[in-house]
């Protein structure tokens, strides 16, 4: 048996159960050379560590049963969610079937575990591990044991991480889940690294391998239990890498038969990437199934691995030893019979949804929850007791959600106001204007994000010849994500060919890449989406800033015009989305949204000011129309911003025309002209009425 080290050690599983033959990209042993090497002053620390390490396993596996103790070994775990507020910031629900996961697998309850290869069934160990999250926080608060930090980060996923937060390792296991994890599906530390690197102490998972839900899948479900093997001094199957010359051993080349994982009764084996459960590749039958190898069908700890982890947790090395004492398991809050009721949270299929849908409400709260209350407004269930309930709703508009519960001495009373959208799945309505000089108006037509994303798009009182706006601080705000402006479904059941308007100021950062706005359509009140059109601001713009940008003069915006054929979207409850996709840019301001059938408002030239011009803009009880250099002969319309019509003639040979205004109230307003020359364009312009 041969001392075998890791600084970093990192699973490999393909990337989906449906392409095997692609494996998840891995620099694993590499990654620990490199860093071994890059700090020397580190290697002294870590081998002593390791050497101290090993020398209690091999003690402890001597001793008889009962002197190794007896019971449970409970782990206190926080999971830091380390996100940019996309689809990473998964929810509490996968955090919690991952450890469901994990306890299954460590105490051998897996379903299947009847499938385990006959030569090995009799060596699938019950470990006596769990994980349970921590009721406590460092400072004595009440906690789900779940964090959630904004981070870029999140898209590295290497120990940078673990500095932004980490809850003392003597106390909690810390696992970050993280876009990404350094390129690999997670990493950890072995004790002897962690020892002497404590700041680092920790697992990084890749969120798509957190449980089998949510962002994750069936496939995926074993990772993180291979991830705190290696937190338990586990090496992988076929061995690693040898102290002092740290070379790495490749999975699945031959000559790992000469290598050892520290674990006598798991056979010698090169390593998997394949559920290749007939392999012989030392000789004899390989462990394919090991939640320790690369294969992906793992279903066994063994009862040598298994003694190898609960020294380990008996070492006072990376103070594995203080995890699962009495005094810690009662300072986080995770002893028996011992719950801790401070927080509501409740968890819903989908916020938004079109009349007569329903949504799955979930009690989330922590913790001990014994009875609950449920009060619904405007569902067709006002009240429930249910842990889990389905609750349809029939009437548009905005609904909130109470909820009261109890741990049979405390109780907590809690209303989610506005919680509910329900969009009216047959609208009237047959376009969407919107210049954001009327909240009310702006409130009808759209409705506000529900992204976790603090920074949203707000209304601003700066707008292309008017008073407002809309915009994203994406220069003070959380300087990458996605911002999402939603419309409520209108009719576009009669469109045959479509038409979106409307003009942005921006202004690049000199150090900004790839930020866009994509046009995007739903069907299904927004459940999905498909983008139609992707607009590249950092290549159309030439005006760039490294200070805050606002548009103080109207020469600053650009419109921006798209027509498309309506194709299978001509429905009577289409949704449209503009999705400002930042990164680390500058302020986006967007004003005179227009949504409509071309045939409807002549959309499909630009808004010319050149064609025709209006003036005073904003006027008072009178506009002026002039064409230039020609009469005015054609048709002249002025509509509201819901696009109903208010005022329309005929004019013929006039060189000017007025209109008076004293008739109409202050707003916002567009002259549609439509010329009796056929060839010639429609044209619109945008007039604004105010006293």
């Amino acid at each position: 048996m041969k001392l075998l080290l890791h600084v970093l050690t990192l699973f490999l599983i393909l990337s989906s159960a449906t392409a095997q033959d692609e494996p998840f990209p891995c620099a694993t042993d590499q990654i620990n050379s490199e860093l071994f090497h890059k700090h020397p002053e580190l290697q002294s620390g870590i081998i002593n560590a390791t050497k101290k390490l090993e020398k209690f396993t091999q003690e402890y596996i001597q001793r008889a049963p009962h002197e190794r103790g007896t019971g449970t070994y409970i782990i206190p775990v926080v999971f830091h969610v380390i996100h940019d507020y996309g689809e990473g910031n998964i929810s509490n629900a996968q955090i919690h079937d991952a450890v469901r996961l994990v306890n299954q697998q460590y105490r051998h309850l897996i379903p299947d575990s009847a499938d385990i290869v006959n030569e090995f069934k009799s060596l699938a160990a019950d470990t006596e591990i769990e994980i349970r999250l921590a009721q406590l926080d460092p400072d004595g608060n009440c906690t789900s044991g779940i964090t959630r930090t904004y981070s870029s980060l999140t898209n590295i996923g290497d120990h940078q991480v673990k500095d932004l937060i980490q809850w003392p390792s003597d106390k909690y296991l810390n696992v970050y889940v993280c876009n990404a994890a350094a390129g690999l599906a997670g990493h950890a530390l072995l004790p002897g690294a962690a020892d002497t690197i404590p700041k680092w102490d920790g697992i990084v998972m890749q969120h798509t391998y957190i449980g089998s839900i949510g962002t994750s899948n069936h496939f995926k479900r074993t990772v993180l239990s291979h991830e705190i093997g290696h937190f338990l001094n586990l090496q992988h199957i076929w061995g690693g890498n040898n102290v002092p010359d740290f070379y790495y051993l490749p999975v699945a080349e031959a000559g790992n038969c000469a290598h050892d994982d520290g674990v006598a009764d798991t056979p010698l084996t090169v390593g998997w990437q394949s559920c290749s459960l007939s392999g012989t590749s030392c000789g004899t039958l390989d462990m394919v199934q090991n939640y320790m190898d690369y294969s992906y069908c793992s279903l066994l700890f063994t009862e040598g691995q298994k003694q190898r982890m609960h020294a380990a947790l008996n070492s006072s090395v990376a103070n594995r030893n203080n995890l699962w004492s009495p005094s810690n398991l009662l300072a986080t809050g995770v002893a028996e019979g011992v719950n801790h009721l401070c927080q509501t949270e409740i968890d819903a299929s989908q916020r938004v949804i079109c009349a007569g849908e329903s949504i799955t409400f979930t009690d989330l709260s922590f913790h001990g929850i014994t009875n609950r209350t449920w009060t619904f407004q405007g569902g067709d269930i006002s009240t429930s007791t249910d842990s889990s309930i389905s609750v349809v709703f029939n009437t548009p508009g905005s609904y909130d959600v109470s909820l009261s519960v109890s741990n049979g001495v405390n109780s907590i009373d809690s209303l989610y106001s506005n919680f509910v959208y329900v969009l009216d799945h047959q609208p009237t309505v047959s376009n969407v204007i919107e210049n954001f000089e009327d909240n009310t108006v702006f409130e009808e037509q759209w409705y506000p994000s529900l992204s976790s994303n603090p920074t949203k798009f707000e209304r601003i009182n700066y707008g292309k010849t008017s008073f407002h706006s809309i915009y994203v601080d994406n220069f003070n705000g959380a300087q990458a994500g996605k911002y999402a402006l939603e419309s409520k479904p209108f009719n576009a059941s009669q469109f045959t060919e479509f038409a979106i308007n409307f003009d942005i100021a921006y202004a690049k950062m000199s150090t900004s890449i790839n930020e866009n706005i994509q046009i995007q359509l739903s069907k299904d009140c927004g459940k999905s989406w498909s983008t139609i059109r992707q607009i590249s601001l950092n290549s159309n713009y030439s005006l760039e800033s490294d200070d805050e940008f606002f548009p103080e003069h109207d020469s600053l915006w650009i419109n921006i015009e798209r027509t498309f054929s309506v194709g299978s979207y001509n429905i009577n409850n289409l949704m449209v989305r503009l999705l400002f996709n930042a990164n680390s840019g500058n302020n986006l301001f967007i004003d005179n949204i227009n949504i409509s059938d071309i045939g409807e408002l002549g959309l499909e030239t630009e808004l010319a000011s050149n064609k025709i011009k209006v003036f005073p803009n904003p006027a008072n009880n009178q506009l002026t129309i002039v064409k230039q250099d020609q009469l005015i002969n054609g048709q002249l319309q002025l509509y509201d911003v819901l696009g109903k019509s208010v005022f329309s003639t005929i004019v013929s040979n006039k060189k000017s025309y007025s209109i008076d205004l004293s008739m109409f109230s202050e707003g916002t307003y567009f002259l549609n002209y439509m010329p009796y020359d056929s060839k010639s364009e429609h044209t619109i312009q945008k007039v604004i009425i105010a006293r």
